[in-house]
């Protein structure tokens, strides 16, 4: 990093509630995006909240290296420290869940409190297989934004990939199209960065890191995920007496976008105790 440059200039970000509250960090799952957390601020008034694109997603910058949890780690510790921030409640969905657990492990000292959203800490190869299935099932670049709304509303149901909902995950796969300069839509994100993430994310076993957690730590799991189980979620708990945990019913994967008042609250009410 050269020292005359903001770090925060490289990621697309958004500040959101007044500057003396309370603050939180949300980190966005695989594929995803910091406005993916907007249903969920608009039910924390009065608290001080960053949501950004993660490295290699949405519109931050897309380096052609450094995908595993710690170098996502990193930059979310420099943000803090141009930021300001001594201490923080940090939450993470998904990769963000993994990456906010590598954050904990290795920066402690900023974390007020912890929240980690379905997933679990087990190493998982095949994830490497789906994510690279997923991602060539899609007949990238389209013509136009109807033609890839026509791609996932209608055809991409019907192929069979999606370990969830495949509605509700085409929608979200959609969500990452736009634009390009030479009039074609395609992905917002980088697949490279995608399938690097996934490789070195997925490859690492992250119960040490689990069961040496110094913060207080709050696992949600959604009822009807097919990424954390019931069985590997009660483990969890058991792993560590710091970790406490909610199952939200009727929620899949997606937690906060299925039961986002559920979640709001969950989340508010182990912040404030």
């Amino acid at each position: 990093m050269v020292s005359t440059t903001s770090y925060l200039e490289r990621f697309n970000y958004q500040l959101a509630g007044p500057e003396q509250g309370r603050k939180w960090i949300f980190l966005h799952g695989l594929m995803g995006y910091g406005s993916n957390w907007r249903k969920i601020i608009s039910q924390l008034p009065g608290e001080r909240i960053l949501i950004f694109d993660q490295r290699g997603h949405g519109k931050s910058w897309k380096p052609e290296t450094g995908y595993a949890s710690e170098d996502y780690a990193d930059d979310l510790y420099l943000i803090a420290q141009e930021l300001g921030w001594d201490k923080f409640i940090l939450v993470g969905h998904s990769m963000g869940g993994r990456n906010a657990l590598s954050f904990a492990h290795k920066y402690p000292e900023k974390i007020e409190k912890l929240i980690i959203e379905d997933i679990g800490p087990d190493p998982q190869m095949s994830a490497i297989e789906y994510y690279k299935n997923m991602l060539n099932s899609v007949p990238t670049p389209f013509n136009s934004k109807l033609e890839a709304k026509e791609f996932f509303l209608n055809q991409w149901p019907s192929l069979g990939i999606a370990h969830e909902n495949p509605l509700i995950l085409g929608q979200y796969l959609y969500s990452n199209m736009e634009d390009k300069s030479d009039g074609k839509v395609d992905w917002r994100f980088s697949k490279e960065a995608i399938m690097a993430t996934v490789i070195q994310g997925r490859a690492k076993d992250a119960w040490n890191d689990l069961r040496m957690l110094t913060v207080p730590t709050l696992i949600i799991r959604g009822e009807q995920s097919k990424e954390l189980s019931r069985e590997v979620f009660q483990r969890m708990l058991a792993s560590n007496t710091r970790l406490k945990g909610v199952e939200i019913p009727n929620a899949g994967h997606w937690v906060h976008a299925d039961k986002s008042t559920a979640f709001a609250q969950s989340i508010l009410e182990f912040a404030n105790h």
